[in-house]
């Protein structure tokens, strides 16, 4: 059985939200897709604020059909999308079909390695926050939040809230970088950082800093950093920013900018098929203030109506910060240098920078160490190769675009 409506929204973040908001507004029949259970995406996890839960309330109705729990697994003809139920795995694929798509397809985070990174306890910033929201225990837990950009403190304050003993945070960036970020930053921003860093009072916090090596007998016990320190410590959440998620994007054929790795938009959120929209981070790594605008901005596009002055404003004032953000945590060059030869690259099939350095390209990587062709499917490794080798592939992601049951494929009422 296909369903239709008028317009398909994937994502459930702010930009997924924003759009669906004023899409229903509008009189349109949406299919929501998110593969939570339930919205926010990572930045509203722990729930929607208060205004925009009462919007998504006054929006909902009999023109929403809200699919929380699925994902895309398949792309057919005509902008027909196959989905998988990873709530209920059971449930035979669901296929749904609309003449616009709308991508709100978010980021994930950005993983430089170094000896050490794949023992447990060390995990992506943002992961560790999420696992805290969703009540993972934490209490009593000594942490330390390295890497870079402004999620190492979002996920200290969510870890520390958790009752663990943050030790510390490690910013790559130097200070001079950040002192030039916080001046630019509006005065709102501003108040928000400050209140942030008040709540981390008594959190040492260094700059122009990294780890280096992460020891352990099984799991993390002690971090090592680049000025020679050590600190023991429990669990390490780290990352380096934030990259675009489009692979459901490229699938579609939709044009995606090979330095910045993110679906290209015109100034209507637009791609390059003119079927398809994209907002958010999936368009380039910005914040919840260019989530939203950018969602609300393909809405306004897909309805056939102006985009108003003030909306274009504030995207502007969104994207500048973006502008401001890139570079105040721009990478040091040896962050990008191939660390140590025995360290693990490809954690899904242990390949190491030893065993890739032998090869010419991605696509030999991938023939003759199976780098890239674990459960992750590269989402991981092929960012970091990119970064440490120079690699690029254009190639699109295989189906399915998630892990999905064989029944999923087999044709069924």
């Amino acid at each position: 059985m296909k369903h239709s409506a008028d317009v398909i929204v994937i994502g459930g973040g702010p930009a997924g939200i924003a759009a669906v908001c004023r899409l229903l507004a509008g009189g349109r029949r949406v299919i929501w897709v998110d593969q939570a259970a339930r919205p926010g995406g990572q930045i509203w996890r722990a729930g929607l604020p208060a205004d925009w839960q009462r919007r998504l309330d006054a929006a909902s109705g009999a023109a929403l059909s809200h699919l929380p729990g699925h994902a895309v697994i398949a792309v057919e003809n005509d902008l027909t999308l196959l989905l998988q139920d990873h709530l209920q795995p059971r449930q035979p694929a669901l296929r749904i079909q609309a003449p616009r798509l709308l991508l709100a397809l978010g980021a994930r985070e950005r993983f430089l390695p170094f000896p050490g990174w794949t023992l447990p306890g060390v995990h992506g910033a943002g992961g560790l926050q999420a696992l805290v929201k969703n009540g993972w225990p934490v209490a009593g837990k000594r942490v330390v939040l390295a890497g870079s950009g402004p999620l190492l403190l979002a996920a200290a304050d969510t870890t520390r809230a958790g009752g663990a003993e943050v030790l510390l945070i490690v910013e790559q960036a130097p200070r001079t970088a950040l002192s030039r970020f916080a001046l630019g930053l509006p005065a709102a921003k501003l108040a928000q950082a400050a209140a942030l860093r008040w709540r981390l009072r008594g959190t040492a916090y260094r700059s122009d800093c990294r780890v280096t090596q992460a020891f352990g007998d099984g799991r993390l016990e002690a971090l090592q950093l680049d000025d020679g320190r050590r600190i023991d410590c429990d669990m390490l959440g780290t990352g380096f920013g934030l990259l675009p998620n489009t692979g459901l994007a490229a699938a579609l054929g939709c044009r995606i900018d090979g330095t910045t790795g993110a679906i290209v938009v015109d100034a209507q959120q637009r791609s390059s098929l003119p079927a398809v929209w994209a907002a958010g981070e999936c368009c380039g790594i910005g914040g919840v203030d260019k989530a939203l605008a950018e969602g609300e901005i393909a809405a306004v596009q897909i309805l056939g109506e102006e985009t108003p002055a003030p909306l274009r404003r504030r995207h502007e004032r969104a994207l500048a910060f973006a502008a401001r953000l890139s570079a105040g945590f721009a990478l040091r060059p040896e962050l990008l240098r191939p660390p140590e030869a025995d360290t693990i690259v490809c954690r899904c099939e242990d390949v190491t920078v030893g065993a890739l350095r032998a090869q010419p390209s991605w696509r030999d990587a991938k023939l003759q160490t199976r780098c890239g062709m674990g459960a992750c499917q590269g989402r991981i490794c092929k960012p970091i190769v990119r970064d440490l080798f120079g690699w690029q592939d254009e190639s699109p992601p295989r189906e399915p675009l998630q892990p999905a049951p064989l029944r999923a494929f087999l044709p069924h009422d």
